[in-house]
């Protein structure tokens, strides 16, 4: 973007065109927002749908079986072709792929709810997924919450906490599925999407919404016990191969650190 003898850079983004009268968004921001507009509904479920259709499908055929009433459903399909769909769904597609954290920004920026519930496709729900993370998060202490923790003790490596028995405090909770609130997201967001791979945006994502500024008691993220689901391997991992998940990841990782590294506060060490 030059200005005279001066300039700034902006990374590129692809064009939105309009396929068949849909709009296809080539950037996060020209998705229509309804974070301005008064929260309405029991949550937002947002979908990220996964280059396997057949995953997403069966994901959502579960979902929608279990789904309580008053929830919206948002189908973020980022690049894929997305499933089979109902006329109740809200699907916003984009014109090529822009990465997670793009799709989780848009999925966000397109929540009615104030309680947003991220759900990848490799979970299958059994039961009612939804409103035990709503629930949870009736407790203004807590920031975020989902079956699936992480713990540190560094902010530097992370271990998985899955509870069996009673609620974990965990230092940040897995992308598989995670409930915040649409508030807290519009207030701290958007999320980074230098974050293209899934791989620790969750722990940067949390730690963000913990975050209540140095010197201040960060708030909680929660792992539950007993939530009903089948729990697979993300499609993003199998389809790549190690050397590019290493690399992604270090990036990511090091993005974690430049934010996060002296803030020793709200790390959660195992067995916390």
């Amino acid at each position: 973007m030059d200005r005279g003898l001066a300039y700034r850079l902006e990374p590129a983004s692809p064009p939105s065109v309009e396929v068949d009268g849909e709009i296809r968004y080539g950037r996060s921001d020209a998705v229509p927002s309804r974070l301005d507009e008064p929260p309405t509904g029991f949550a937002t479920v947002v979908l990220l749908a996964s280059a396997d259709a057949s995953e997403t499908g069966r994901s959502l055929a579960a979902l929608d079986a279990t789904l309580p009433a008053g929830a919206q459903v948002v189908i973020v399909a980022d690049g894929v072709a997305p499933p089979m769909t109902r006329a109740s769904h809200d699907v916003v597609r984009t014109s090529a792929a822009l990465g997670r954290g793009a799709a989780l920004n848009i999925g966000i920026r397109r929540a009615a709810a104030s309680i947003v519930v991220v759900l990848d496709p490799s979970i299958v729900p059994a039961g009612d997924v939804i409103t035990p993370l709503v629930e949870q998060l009736r407790d203004p202490s807590i920031a975020i919450a989902g079956p699936f923790g992480l713990a540190s003790a560094d902010l530097r490596r992370f271990e998985e906490v899955v509870p069996t028995i009673a609620p974990l405090d965990v230092a940040a909770i897995q992308g598989e599925l995670m409930a915040f609130r649409r508030a807290d997201a519009a207030e701290r967001g958007p999320v980074d999407e230098a974050f293209r791979f899934y791989r620790s945006l969750d722990a940067w994502w949390s730690l963000v919404l913990r975050d209540e500024g140095e010197g201040r008691p960060p708030r909680r993220a929660v792992a539950l016990p007993g939530l009903e689901l089948e729990r697979g391997e993300p499609t993003a991992l199998r389809s790549m191969s190690a050397k590019d998940r290493d690399r992604l990841s270090r990036r990511n990782a090091y993005r974690v650190l430049d934010r996060f590294r002296a803030r020793l506060d709200l790390a959660v060490p195992p067995g916390a």
